[in-house]
């Protein structure tokens, strides 16, 4: 893992598709800056897919999806995939469950989260839980409590991982890679292998493991360190800033790449 400041000039050149977590990553200390607001909107302008993947509610994701400078947002840790409608007022949502199980997997959630929470009394939901669709958030404690949540989960018949606001869990063996890369061959058309080359991706916890290990263009903003001995790999690269401050400087060195590409071809 390198300072980004260091990356050569044309290391980016080949990035397409900018997938990036969202809360720390985009935000810092839950806020959204504006240079990072207009560090999308100066990506989508330059012709890169913007696709933030998050853990974040269905309910946060579909407003985002609608009026953020972005393409579409994968939500849920990878339960599903709004994309803004070509009028633009109305949005697809793709699941990644067939439509016609999406009652029973709430039904089973439902079941999971009384397991969970008789296994660990402490346990409480995350006050964003209302707007969920495909998971279970926990609040994190900061303390045993959050692995016990999470040895619940898996328990009780879930998938389960920590990022750094919650503790959460989901029904269906997916994660954000496999989300991702999903989406990228059915709406995209683009294929495994040249995903590696084409997409770039930031992300700040241990949620971004599977995105970090796969990709070879990958940014952790600067609090990344804080979960390194959780990641079996690292980012390749490491921002100065934190949160949205950081993606800016990630943004910034795609966005060079691509200006030193265009003067190579004219």
């Amino acid at each position: 893992m390198q300072n980004l400041s260091l990356a050569p000039a044309h290391q980016f050149s080949t990035v397409r598709f900018v997938l990036t977590d969202m809360d720390e990553t985009l935000t810092y200390q839950g806020r959204l800056p504006a240079d990072t607001y207009m560090a999308l909107e100066r990506l989508q302008a330059s012709g890169i897919c913007v696709l933030p993947v998050t853990a974040a509610p269905a309910g946060w994701c579909d407003q985002m999806a609608r009026m953020w400078p972005v393409d579409g947002v994968i939500a849920e840790n990878g339960g599903l995939f709004f994309r803004r409608s070509l009028l633009g007022h109305d949005v697809e949502r793709h699941h990644w469950h067939p439509s016609d199980s999406l009652e029973d997997i709430r039904n089973r959630l439902h079941s999971i989260a009384k397991i969970v929470e008789k296994a660990v009394p402490q346990a409480q939901q995350a006050d964003d839980q209302a707007f969920r669709l495909t998971s279970l958030a926990y609040r994190r404690t900061g303390t045993d409590a959050d692995h016990r949540i999470v040895d619940a989960l898996i328990g009780a018949g879930a998938d389960a991982t920590i990022n750094n606001l919650w503790v959460l869990g989901w029904i269906g063996g997916y994660d954000k890679l496999s989300m991702s890369l999903r989406v990228l061959v059915g709406n995209y058309g683009i294929d495994v292998e040249s995903a590696t080359e084409l997409v770039a991706y930031s992300g700040d916890s241990t949620n971004d493991a599977p995105m970090f290990g796969f990709f070879k263009h990958t940014v952790g903003v600067s609090t990344v360190i804080e979960y390194l001995p959780q990641l079996p790999v690292p980012p390749k690269w490491i921002t100065n800033g934190p949160g949205g401050a950081g993606f800016v400087e990630f943004a910034d060195a795609i966005l060079k790449s691509r200006q030193g590409e265009d003067r190579e071809t004219t």
